[in-house]
């Protein structure tokens, strides 16, 4: 929503282009392999990697401009990793605003001040600050510049068919409907996904009772960028506040709704700009503030069952719905698209099977679970569903004045990326090395060199060699000596002569002590060809 006097994409700092739907005339089949439903960040995220692997596909979206308002602003460093490996990560450098903080005070009252996991071995920030926007068109300037994504703006996708081979979809665009097909489609077009309603699926899980309104503001305010939380703040007694500074003097503010309040009148603009000046006054901010715009949202825990439908997967939102409050909705989707783009990349170029499609469920639904685990937690501090969870973590909180430790019950992040120990797409073998190389965990950077250790990785597998180069070929594997006492092997805890076999989304899928060629080769080829039990 926006202020009285201005439209829905009238925004006091970003333009939004406008899209327009394919010419009356232009033609209308495809011969892409992959047919992607939604052009959102998972949408755009997963065509970039499926073309990095070399596969064309169609890209599908309703809408005729990008998703307004800030939305998910919150970027980890794992998802700055997955847009490096599609070649999309300079924006996203250029503008995000790096943080490794927060704060969190109780009436008024620091309790917490945490640091998030930062060194120099690390290439990115823990976490960046950048509008959903701005994600967005960084995305697709990446997306329209590849020959391999074709774009169909304003289409939707109004019926989809089962095949033998594939699947038909009806597209319709404002010139008519279009009956395409194709071996493969991927559902990311969001909590409300029609893919999955066409489909006959549901989300299961737990929604909660707590609501939030959000709202940009445009300021000019020195606070620095780290994240705020505020519990029982005096402009929402009995509350939650969390604010982030964002780029171009934009600065998000979430606040809880009461028991009282209803969501029809607390976005009622001046509803609105009542409680954003009390926050701000909260705050100390007195100089001018122009409001941009503003939604409500509450939370909850939601997952399909299964993410593969036979030819059809779901990712992103489509899939899962997780709560705000561990910032992991945007960054879980990105692995999704991450994971299922590597993965079907090699399906249809013909270097794996079809079996290694089945470890997408288990690998990425287990992270939702593990995401769930955490926010579980963070929401019901956050927002108490029961006058006994409420009991409790007033209790904590008061406690939390005097006590230290009482205030890390406030710290609702887990921002470690989900490790994939037991994925038929890992291999088991060699223990002894470190607990940051465990195996299926996302492979922590290093420095090296002038550079990191990240940057020379190939575009497929790679093979860490602790010492001595292995001499072992294959098409997808590229293979890196590090010498001992590099720092990446103080940071695996990695043995002289040991190895890793890294997989295209940077976890690791097999280790050895004392590889042989003959280990490594089988290694791939297990995970190519990887089926769930």
């Amino acid at each position: 929503m926006r202020p009285e006097g201005r439209g829905e994409y009238d925004s006091l700092y970003f333009t939004y282009p406008q899209f327009k739907a394919p010419a009356a005339g232009a033609p209308r089949g495809t011969d892409a392999p992959v047919i992607i439903v939604g052009a959102g960040p998972v949408g755009m995220t997963a065509a970039l990697t499926l073309a990095a692997e070399g596969v064309r596909c169609l890209l599908v979206e309703a809408k005729g401009t990008f998703n307004d308002g800030s939305r998910a602003i919150c970027v980890s460093r794992s998802s700055y990793h997955i847009l490096a490996r599609i070649g999309a990560v300079a924006p996203f450098l250029r503008e995000g605003l790096p943080w490794t903080m927060g704060r969190t005070l109780y009436r008024g009252q620091q309790i917490l001040e945490f640091q998030m996991p930062d060194g120099p071995d690390d290439r990115f920030r823990p976490m960046y600050n950048l509008q959903q926007q701005y994600i967005e068109a960084f995305l697709w300037d990446a997306v329209a510049a590849n020959p391999l994504i074709e774009t169909r703006w304003q289409t939707r996708v109004t019926a989809v068919e089962d095949q033998s081979d594939g699947v038909t979809v009806t597209l319709s665009d404002p010139h008519g409907d279009t009956r395409v097909s194709a071996p493969w489609l991927l559902a990311a077009d969001g909590a409300r996904s029609a893919i999955r309603g066409m489909r006959g699926l549901r989300l299961k899980g737990e929604n909660y009772e707590g609501r939030y309104v959000i709202a940009d503001v445009r300021m000019a305010h020195d606070y620095p960028t780290i994240r705020r939380a505020l519990f029982d703040p005096a402009c929402r007694p009995g509350g939650t506040v969390l604010i982030h500074r964002q780029p171009k003097d934009i600065w998000r503010i979430d606040y809880q709704l009461g028991d009282g309040e209803s969501a029809e009148e607390a976005v009622r603009e001046d509803v609105v700009r009542a409680s954003v000046s009390a926050v701000l006054a909260e705050i100390g901010h007195t100089g001018a503030s122009e409001l941009e715009w503003w939604s409500v949202y509450s939370a909850n825990t939601l997952a399909l069952d299964d993410y593969r439908d036979g030819r059809v997967f779901f990712i992103g939102d489509s899939a899962h719905i997780v709560p705000i409050f561990g910032v992991r909705g945007l960054n879980n989707g990105l692995a999704d698209a991450q994971n299922i783009g590597w993965k079907l990349g090699r399906v249809v170029t013909g270097r794996a099977g079809e079996g290694l499609l089945d470890s997408y469920t288990p690998e990425r639904r287990g992270a939702t679970l593990d995401v769930f685990a955490n926010a579980q937690k963070s929401t019901r501090f956050m927002t108490p569903p029961t006058a006994g969870w409420r009991l409790m973590r007033d209790a904590a909180l008061s406690l939390a004045l005097t006590q230290d430790w009482a205030g890390q019950l406030a710290n609702p992040r887990q921002m470690t990326p989900y490790t994939y120990a037991d994925s038929p797409a890992v291999v088991p073998g060699a223990d002894g090395f470190g607990p940051a190389a465990a195996l299926g965990a996302m492979l922590p950077d290093a420095a090296d060199g002038d550079g990191f250790l990240t940057e020379r990785l190939g575009p497929g597998f790679t093979l860490l060699c602790f010492g001595p180069a292995l001499d072992v070929a294959h098409p997808d594997l590229t293979v890196l000596s590090l010498p001992p006492g590099a720092a990446a092997a103080k940071r695996l805890g990695a043995a002289d002569g040991a190895a890793l076999l890294i997989r295209p989304d940077l976890h690791i899928g097999a280790r050895w002590s004392a590889p042989t060629p003959e280990a490594v080769l089988a290694a791939i080829a297990t995970i190519l060809s990887a089926k769930a039990a």
